[in-house]
């Protein structure tokens, strides 16, 4: 994909700062601009992951920039690859802070790099901004620092159970899982979605994160007869289980998180992608009758004449704009306290008729999950659990 070569290039010159720290006012803040930091997985298997919310962010940002940006300030957005691992995104992380030269960290990817990260921006006072995460630890209402966007993988796995036992009568559920902080909260999260129906998984089944070693985890899951499929992955691993599936003959009903990356997924499976059903938490970027996606869309044609409307992009993008907020309430003063301080007295957020509920003990803007499916021809629909096979066809590129 061009935009992800560009970020690579890019990453791979700046390194953790470069020369870019020491060419930046203090906190990344003067009269002319202020510069913000994205920390992620921008090379490797969930390199789509990185790049469509920096498209997004970006989206939203120059957006800001054509009308006169904010207080007179143009918005910037640098990125730093950290491959989804941990030890990199700790590395670039302390880079970044040290530098000194942004206002917070934005549209971080992933939980295990996120677990790693957040207690740093925490000491050291940064915003730590639309992580692209649902795990709890970033709910904990004493993170004065954290603002999220998404719903939690609790209730995205909820939403699986509820269609695939309560719609779909399965009984033997199987679970392939990222070997990390975050498949593991995506299993503890299917396994208590279960026991409140008296169930468990007829199958657990792991993988090493930024690996495609998930056939062993399909032959267990296939053995134990497992008539539907949760996984909790990375785009690539997660199309592999499903192509290898496909080959030897076994398929179940497949329902994966929306961490997966539609539009990656939709990219790698091509026609083995049909029925597999992803849990959603931000609109249908292609409904243009959603006043926020209409934005979405022409903000996305303005920075990318080639880019398609994605999940991934629409969640930075609506990251971007609540960023946008902070500072808009921080006003021209501004330090990374006031903006701080701006950001924690925000409230409900409307961002074109999509409203972000913040307030004490609740650092979460959005609560919908929903579910969608591929369809053979690439597209996405909506499920509606009511009626099981209810849809609102919604056409998405396999690109972004």
């Amino acid at each position: 994909m061009k935009l992800a070569a560009i970020l690579a290039v890019f990453a791979l010159c700046a390194g953790p700062m470069g020369a870019q720290a020491q060419s930046q006012p203090p906190q990344g803040i003067s009269a002319q601009a202020v510069h913000f930091a994205q920390v992620a997985a921008l090379e490797g298997p969930a390199s789509a992951l990185g790049t469509g919310m920096n498209l997004g962010l970006r989206a939203a940002f120059e957006e800001a920039n054509r009308a006169g940006g904010v207080a007179g300030r143009m918005i910037r957005l640098d990125a730093f690859d950290d491959g989804y691992e941990p030890a990199k995104s700790v590395e670039q992380t302390r880079a970044v802070i040290a530098g000194d030269a942004h206002i917070a960290f934005i549209g971080p990817v992933g939980t295990p790099t996120s677990a790693a990260t957040q207690p740093l921006a925490t000491q050291e006072g940064w915003p730590f901004l639309g992580a692209v995460t649902g795990a709890g630890f970033l709910r904990d209402p004493g993170l004065r620092n954290v603002l999220n966007l998404r719903a939690t993988y609790d209730a995205e796995t909820e939403k699986w159970i509820e269609l695939l036992v309560d719609a779909r009568g399965h009984r033997k559920i199987g679970i392939l899982y990222q070997d990390d902080g975050f498949g593991r909260v995506g299993l503890k999260g299917v396994e208590a979605a279960l026991e409140r129906r008296g169930m468990a998984p007829v199958a657990r089944g792991a993988y090493t994160r930024n690996t495609l070693a998930v056939k062993t985890a399909l032959l267990d899951i296939r053995r134990a007869g497992a008539e539907a499929v949760v996984m909790v992955g990375a785009y690539k691993p997660v199309a592999e289980f499903i192509r290898v599936a496909r080959q030897i003959d076994y398929n179940p009903d497949f329902a994966t998180i929306s961490f997966v990356g539609t539009d990656a997924l939709v990219g790698e499976l091509g026609p083995d992608g049909a029925g597999v059903v992803i849990s959603q938490v931000v609109p249908f970027p292609a409904d243009p009758s959603v006043p926020v996606v209409a934005r979405y869309t022409e903000a996305l044609k303005a920075v990318d004449a080639a880019a398609e409307p994605g999940f991934l992009s629409l969640e930075g993008y609506i990251v971007g704009r609540l960023a946008l907020a902070g500072l808009q309430a921080a006003g021209k003063n501004l330090t990374r306290e006031s903006y701080l301080a701006a950001l924690q007295g925000l409230g409900d957020v409307d961002i074109d008729g999509l409203v972000l509920h913040y307030g004490p003990g609740d650092n979460q803007g959005l609560d919908e999950v929903f579910l969608t499916e591929i369809s053979p021809e690439g597209t996405i629909a909506r499920i509606a659990i009511g009626d099981a096979v209810k849809r609102d066809a919604c056409e998405v590129s396999p690109g972004g």
